[in-house]
């Protein structure tokens, strides 16, 4: 197996870079961003200098506020796109059932009912993953295709942005209607097909 190389230490054989520090005749030894648009191009300085430079750099330097927040949001998720949590079920917990003591407890993980078995929830409720999207359209489980199709006009007639005059809280409302009939139809579908 191969040595690893020390990561501070540079290459002995290369050509020893100066530091880029004014009247400073050290080697550059240690790297320093340039700039925070292109973090991958460096200046080189000596220990001291770079550690002067380090203390003196503003990464946020020339942003206001609202563009600092904003940054930092997205370093929050490694600059991925995320969403909302929860848009789907408006925050109503139609199927949650709370204990003596006000705990919800659907796996039965704190009464020990959940431990060694698969835990399949009743005819009369939906499976976790449904949930929300009933909670959306206002069905009760179990449900048929005709109810979630005449339930799914009404929604769609009611949020389309010719009827809200392109409100964008409407628009967004009619995409998660969108995706939650497709899972319920697809869902749906897949069920009457067993059943046959």
């Amino acid at each position: 197996m191969p040595r690893a190389r020390a990561a501070t230490r540079p290459d002995p054989s290369a050509p020893l870079r100066p530091c880029e520090a004014a009247d400073c005749d050290r080697p550059g030894e240690y790297p320093a961003p340039r700039s925070r648009a292109n973090l991958r191009d460096y200046r080189w300085f000596c220990l001291d200098h770079v550690r002067e430079y380090n203390k003196a750099w503003d990464y946020y330097k020339g942003l206001g506020p609202a563009e600092i927040e904003a940054a930092l949001r997205a370093d929050a998720a490694w600059q991925r796109p995320t969403w909302p949590l929860g848009r789907l079920g408006g925050g109503r917990l139609r199927w949650a059932r709370l204990d003596a003591e006000g705990l919800r407890d659907p796996l039965g993980v704190l009464s020990g009912a959940g431990e060694g078995r698969r835990r399949v929830p009743p005819a009369n409720q939906p499976p976790p993953e449904l949930r929300a999207a009933l909670d959306l359209f206002d069905l009760s489980w179990p449900t048929d295709s005709a109810a979630l199709k005449s339930r799914y006009k009404e929604l769609a007639k009611q949020y389309h942005p010719d009827a809200t005059g392109g409100d964008r809280a409407a628009e967004e409302r009619l995409k998660d209607i969108n995706r939650a009939y497709s899972l319920l139809r697809s869902r749906l579908a897949r069920s009457e097909a067993s059943a046959r």
